[in-house]
């Protein structure tokens, strides 16, 4: 197969894709007639062809997509000017705790933040993607375990919860929760879809570990 025309095939598909696409879907393009290592290594040859351009091409949890760079973010925002809503301290605190020590129950969160957890949080963070119940904790009452998905981590930009704290991104971490709350603040290749909001919550006590402002900036 001409590896020039499969590459310009799988730049046009990631352009046009909505979501990640992982190395299997890519090799269905071609019937499967390359393999993974054929696919990779256009992949790389396409993030070097973009390296010097605003948008990027990045491997994510669930696969590649093309986003727009960290650099661009006060320029796209001028698209759309209006003030972006903002997660309650209480929203940035739980998906905080629940990234940095899942799986964990409810009565965990409670603990670390000392005080209760309205369920209509956690239900909004299940409804927007980030988290979900993956089990039961095999204590009196069975509470539920919860942990991130892959949806979170495509819509930080990361490929593994390891990268959370990686060294290069320390500097992104801070405004990671407030921009992911509107289409303005995400990079993604679809600069016009809508991002969900979480309704405020009453004011909260700081959490006594895990906040907001240890997650990442959004690469998307």
């Amino acid at each position: 197969m001409d590896t020039a025309w499969a590459k310009r095939v799988i730049e046009t598909a990631l352009l046009c894709a909505t979501q990640a696409l992982s190395v299997a879907a890519l090799r269905g393009l071609f019937d499967e007639q390359l393999d993974a290592a054929s696919v990779r290594a256009l992949l790389e040859e396409l993030q070097r062809d973009w390296s010097e351009r605003g948008i990027e091409l990045r491997e994510l949890s669930s696969g590649w997509r093309f986003q727009s760079r960290e650099d661009m973010q006060p320029y796209l925002q001028r698209l759309a000017p209006e003030r972006p809503p903002r997660y309650s301290r209480a929203v940035q605190e739980t998906l905080a705790i629940i990234a940095h020590r899942q799986p964990v129950t409810r009565g965990e969160i409670e603990d670390i933040r000392g005080v209760a957890v309205n369920a209509q949080i956690l239900r909004q963070l299940e409804e927007r993607g980030w988290i979900e119940a993956i089990g039961h904790r095999e204590t009196p009452g069975r509470p539920l375990l919860y942990a991130t998905t892959r949806q979170f981590l495509d819509d930080l930009g990361l490929r593994a919860l390891e990268e959370i704290q990686a060294p290069p991104l320390e500097q992104e971490h801070a405004r990671q929760i407030e921009l992911l709350a509107s289409p303005e603040g995400r990079s993604d290749a679809q600069p016009g879809a809508a991002g969900a909001s979480l309704d405020a919550d009453p004011p909260q006590p700081a959490a006594s570990v895990a906040s907001a402002s240890e997650l990442p900036h959004s690469g998307k």
